[in-house]
């Protein structure tokens, strides 16, 4: 698979999510402290060291950075951005605590409202996805080492293949959040016949199996950031899956005035 020609941003992201995984695992080995941010989320050390780590690999790119964990820019200023990153240094800081292994690093680049790239680490399984929208490709890798290069990760690579559609819906429920209009969502789709089997995860790995085939259907009735949301969605737009906005029926945009995303489904349409 060393066949893969990736572009200039996409190297960038790889490789800072990969240093990214290597420290937040340094803190997973340890006893950490936890604190409460003001809107009642979990923060750890990984989800500064990774944002530190991050924020040096991007910012040498003329490209502004939109990070959970850095002051937001006003909206005044980031609405004319064309293009810009959207980080989550540590996605699922509540699996983080309970040492699930199910948290991710998430980097996209997203261009007029759309992700266009997109980076997805698994710093616990070593299991990196990323996506170049625009080629239409979408790969996984298992890497040996956090200091595996580009050009190993490339050569590991393989492309992600989507499921076939049948009567038997997998559908992707949340670790920490299963809402009552999720369950109406799964009995909606039980009363029209099929077959339906509820596949758990947390973090954005939710988008990851969809879009290697190991589900069918993610919706998401709970909130949810945009950072929570871009990598997901360039890797799964990358191989024909939408992720639709409840509001609009139009595929989520980025670089919201309110960055707050509403209520989606992922799926092959």
């Amino acid at each position: 698979m060393s066949g893969i020609e990736i572009n200039k941003n996409l190297k960038i992201a790889i490789e800072a999510s990969l240093k990214a995984g290597e420290v937040i695992m340094q803190v997973y080995d340890t006893a950490f402290d936890v604190e409460i941010k003001d809107d009642k989320s979990p923060l750890t050390e990984a989800d500064k060291k990774a944002n530190d780590i991050i924020n040096t690999f991007l910012k040498p790119t003329p490209i502004p950075i939109i990070s959970e964990e850095n002051k937001q820019t006003d909206y005044s200023t980031r609405k004319q951005w064309e293009t810009c990153w959207i980080v989550d240094p540590v996605d699922g800081t509540k699996e983080f605590i309970k040492r699930n292994g199910e948290f991710t690093v998430n980097i996209a680049l997203i261009n007029n409202g759309k992700p266009v790239l997109g980076v997805i680490y698994v710093p616990a399984t070593k299991t990196l996805y990323f996506a170049d929208v625009l080629k239409q490709q979408a790969h996984k890798a298992q890497l040996n080492s956090h200091n595996t290069t580009i050009e190993e990760a490339l050569e590991q690579a393989t492309a992600l293949q989507t499921k076939e559609v049948t009567n038997n819906v997998e559908v992707v429920g949340s670790r920490s959040h299963m809402s009552q209009e999720t369950l109406d969502f799964v009995e909606a789709l039980k009363t029209s016949g099929k077959e339906v089997k509820i596949v758990s995860k947390g973090s954005s790995l939710k988008f990851c199996l969809v879009a290697e085939g190991n589900a069918d259907i993610y919706p998401r009735f709970a909130p949810t950031m945009e950072w929570d949301t871009a990598a997901g969605q360039a890797i799964c737009n990358a191989v024909g899956v939408e992720v639709i906005s409840e509001d609009t029926k139009q595929p989520l945009l980025y670089n919201k005035e309110n960055l707050l995303n509403p209520w989606f489904v992922v799926s092959k349409h």
